[in-house]
């Protein structure tokens, strides 16, 4: 299943009352790859181990539209109290209407370019899902951060410094793998990104100091190989920062297998 990234984004923007707010990310399946039908099983372990209060999928779910509703359906068994959302990768525009009406078979809801309301005692954020991070308007998300603390789900992390995010914001994506094939973690021949290793994997922030924290995925893309580049779960804990310091991020990893 590989490891679990953990991160806590302490922000005054955070309501008081999402403290403790949990999100489970995940990215690039290519179920069936090295994302076997086991890791998958595994995966959904975790998920309901972590029990998060809200799973956000980022895309690149698979080659063969066959495999679509039994990884939903898989994903979709975890219990998330405040739902599962869902944006589309690269590999999904082709067939983004099949796959976005597996996800809600499944009980997953697809963001195309939409935002919901997360709501706890009157208090809210914001939840963007980015459908194609080099077409898409490039100020609706800005418009939402204005209004409060937002997460900004998009496939490439490219679109934080592609596109103004304003304030508030938190993107989470996937699209490079890590690398998937690094010398050491440190050099990785190819990055899926204009910005090279910048923001390659883990968190890393933009010119206008957003939080930006990239998965390596799950599976693997054109050859079934990982080196240096382990695949992940992101796992983040929101908490109101009352001192109005400056925005804190702390991570840990759990090793995997």
């Amino acid at each position: 299943m590989g490891r679990i990234r953990r991160y806590t984004i302490e922000q005054l923007s955070i309501p008081a009352e999402f403290d403790g707010f949990t999100i489970a990310f995940l990215s690039d399946t290519h179920y069936p790859s090295k994302f076997t039908r086991k890791r998958l099983a595994e995966t959904v372990r975790a998920l309901n181990d972590l029990s998060p209060d809200l799973i956000l999928l980022g895309g690149d779910y698979m080659t063969d539209l066959s495999y679509a509703d039994e990884l939903f359906a898989s994903i979709g068994s975890s219990p998330a109290p405040y739902g599962t959302y869902a944006v589309l990768g690269n590999h999904d525009t082709r067939n983004a209407d099949t796959l976005c009406k597996a996800m809600l078979r499944n009980g997953i809801s697809p963001l195309r370019d939409t935002a919901d309301t997360i709501s706890i005692d009157g208090a809210r954020i914001f939840l963007c899902g980015v459908e194609n991070y080099r077409t898409s308007d490039k100020q609706w998300v800005e418009r939402h951060t204005a209004d409060g603390f937002t997460i900004v789900a998009v496939h490439s992390p490219d679109y934080a410094c592609d596109y103004s995010l304003g304030g508030n914001a938190l993107q989470l994506s996937g699209h490079t793998h890590g690398g998937q094939v690094t010398l050491l973690g440190l050099y990785a021949p190819e990055t899926n990104s204009k910005y090279g290793r910048r923001f390659l994997s883990g968190l890393n922030y933009t010119t206008e100091n957003i939080p930006v924290i990239t998965s390596n995925g799950l599976g693997t893309s054109r050859r079934k190989i990982r080196f240096c580049a382990p695949s992940d779960i992101i796992f983040v804990t929101l908490q109101h920062d009352k001192k109005k310091r400056p925005r804190v991020i702390t991570t840990k990893d759990r090793p995997g297998n």
